[in-house]
């Protein structure tokens, strides 16, 4: 029975630390695993976190250092050296000694002594000096650092034991220089502060004795650590936010899988120097946007926020004559993305539009969408399955608002700050069960008078399967590759700029809406029957799907940009109806917390997918109140094409 107990634990250990260990090297944040005994697996399932501080309470009984929390869970077995002391010899063996391998991470582990000092303190160092190249910091400089806690000797007492130990501080003694030197962190009750149970936010009076009780230590040059504290998401972050140096908690990978990459779930834009990861990608993307280079945390970092555009509310909501249609769509904008962009820039001109409404946008085949499915819906007016653009199961075509509107003179065009043949602008001009047939779905564009037609995606028409080649469209268009010249020209203007593909940047940050203001002025010289105009932001979704918070921001700033250029237009003349929503979330996107003042915003994504979330519709101009109340989101183009009595 005891050799099938020792490898059944010998497997779990073994398990653990497939499972668990990290590809990522610990954050700058250090987590302390409470009362680690009780994990399942303790030792082991902490270490695969490369948590930094691992803690053990232990009771000197008949000569053995057993661990335990009180005397009723003590076992024979489960002695310190078994649990603890020989796992850290056994990895600084495997590492060279160092506690991870390649790593200079240090490894505390701290003892708590339930009985009295000594002799448990005699026995404790007995056991670590068989290990000098472990735990002894003269012979290695990444020893593991052992701090004794509990009932360890009065601090005059310090002197008589090597260096092999350190020793847990406490506010109320006062050290003397050299006892200082010993000791390794100061630990704090947290109730002597405050009562808060992490949930919401500590009261004011509370959290200013223990940004307080931070300073005291950092002051003393030590790190601190609360124990009896609150344990949670919450808690996790606030301590972060104030300072404190060693998260305490029972949940170590909960703790650690939030703190890895904590750089990315905090943005500001007043602070650029909060850490941040590498260059975020995904493989979600479609065969048609894979090529996509990502987010570089360093090129889209923003140091100013966007301006914000108060529109004159000129003919808002009102029953009058509308003459154009703006459509602008953000691919994976969902509530909190806008929440998030708001927060950090002090504000969103699309949230300065009165009149709003709530779609949901589940597809025929599905619960969740794809963009496929929802901007077809959007373009249509009728329900999709995922992956077909404006065409049903059984081949046959639905016509787009764009189709409706050319057949009755109006002027069209359709933008995207992606490429021109993804899903979503491709359902505004194009036909197929398939979302990835790029030249079946481009042919479309040769059939039909677009005015306009911006994007990236150059490789769409010059690496072909189907004979065609640029040279084809030059013979419908006049085909550019720099947005700029879009307003220079009349006609049918096919504009292929890479640059649109790109992330946004703080240099390239208002090309969206630079590229909108030139489309409506082309759009407003084309047709004297007014025009409709399709705008995407795509690389929401892009941002999602990477779980970039800093390019879920940049992106939805530049799209905002675009809204405001919308709005100014339709201010300008009175006839023109803007809309504003999305195809569907991408990334699940969840606030944790946030600072107004600061414009600081704490927000995780729970998954690299698109979810079935509801989703804001935004309305202006003459109209408007057409777009209040909860509806699929096909309606949105019933809606426009009823008032613009395109049926």
């Amino acid at each position: 029975m005891q050799r099938s107990r020792r490898y059944r634990t010998a497997f779990l250990m073994l398990l653990v630390a497939v499972l668990f260990y990290p590809s990522y090297s610990q954050s700058v944040q250090k987590i302390h695993s409470h009362n680690d005994y009780w994990q399942l697996v303790p030792f082991y399932q902490a270490y695969s976190q490369r948590v930094s501080s691992i803690e053990a309470d232990i009771y000197y009984q008949d000569g053995m250092l057993l661990v335990g929390h009180d005397t009723k869970e003590l076992r024979k077995e489960n002695t310190l050296k078994r649990l603890y002391i020989d796992p850290i010899v056994e990895q600084f063996a495997k590492h060279d000694g160092r506690a991870w391998p390649n790593s200079d991470q240090p490894l505390i582990l701290m003892i708590d002594i339930k009985t009295s000092a000594e002799p448990a303190l005699s026995s404790i160092i007995a056991l670590l000096s068989e290990h000098p190249a472990v735990f002894d910091p003269a012979v290695n400089p990444y020893a593991a650092t052992v701090v004794i806690s509990g009932n360890a000797p009065q601090p005059e007492e310090f002197h008589r034991y090597p260096s092999i130990v350190s020793f847990d501080g406490r506010f109320e003694e006062e050290y003397t220089q050299s006892q200082l030197e010993r000791i390794a962190m100061i630990s704090a009750p947290f109730d002597d502060y405050a009562r808060w149970n992490g949930k919401g936010s500590m009261i004011k009076q509370e959290k200013e004795k223990v940004q307080q009780a931070i300073a005291e230590a950092h002051k003393l040059n030590k790190p601190i650590r609360f124990w009896g504290c609150p344990d949670g998401v919450t808690a996790w972050n606030t301590f972060h936010q104030m300072g404190v140096d060693f998260i305490n908690t029972d949940h170590v990978e909960r703790c650690a899988d939030f703190f890895k990459n904590i750089g990315d779930i905090n943005y500001s834009i007043e602070d650029n120097n909060r850490e941040a990861s590498s260059l975020k990608r995904t493989k979600m993307l479609d065969k048609i946007t894979v090529g996509f280079e990502g987010f570089d945390p360093e090129n889209i970092r923003l140091s100013h926020y966007v301006p914000l555009y108060t529109p004159s509310y000129r003919n808002d909501g009102e029953r009058r004559k509308i003459k154009n249609v703006i459509l602008l769509i953000g691919d994976g904008m969902g509530l909190n993305q806008i929440a998030v962009a708001r927060t950090v820039n002090r504000g969103l001109t699309m949230l300065k539009m009165r009149f709003t409404g709530l779609q949901t946008n589940s597809p025929l085949d599905s619960y969740t969408s794809d963009s496929a499915a929802a901007g077809s819906a959007l373009a249509t007016g009728k329900p999709h399955n995922n992956r077909h653009i404006a065409m049903n199961d059984d081949g046959t075509e639905n016509r787009s608002i764009t189709d409706y509107a050319i057949a009755k003179g109006m002027a069209t065009g359709v933008v995207t700050l992606g490429n021109i043949a993804d899903a979503t602008p491709a359902a505004f001009y194009g036909h197929s069960r398939e979302r990835d047939s790029s030249d079946l779905i481009t042919r479309y564009l040769l059939e039909k008078r677009i005015n306009l037609v911006v994007g990236g995606g150059t490789s769409v028409f010059t690496k072909r399967r189907d004979g065609l080649d640029i040279d084809s469209f030059m013979e419908k268009y006049q085909v550019i590759h720099d947005t700029k010249q879009i307003d220079q020209l009349d006609g049918s203007v096919l504009c292929i700029d890479n640059l649109l593909e790109k992330a946004a940047t703080e240099e390239t940050i208002g090309l969206l809406a630079r590229v909108t203001r030139s489309a409506v002025n082309k759009l407003a010289r084309e047709s004297k029957r007014g025009f409709f105009l399709m705008v995407e932001g795509a690389k929401i979704d892009y941002a999602g799907h990477s779980n970039s918070l800093a390019g879920a921001v940049s992106e939805m700033l530049s799209f905002d940009l675009a809204v405001a250029e919308a709005l100014k237009f339709a201010d300008s003349n009175g006839e023109t109806l803007v809309v504003v929503t999305a195809d569907h979330e991408t990334g699940g996107l969840v606030l944790v917390d946030g600072d107004q003042e600061k414009g600081l915003v704490t927000a995780r994504f729970t998954t690299d997918d698109h979810t079935p979330a509801m989703l804001p519709v935004f309305a202006y101009g003459p109209g408007a109140k057409h777009f209040i109340g909860t509806y699929q989101n096909y309606e949105v183009a019933g809606k426009i094409m009823e008032l613009l009595q395109l049926k």
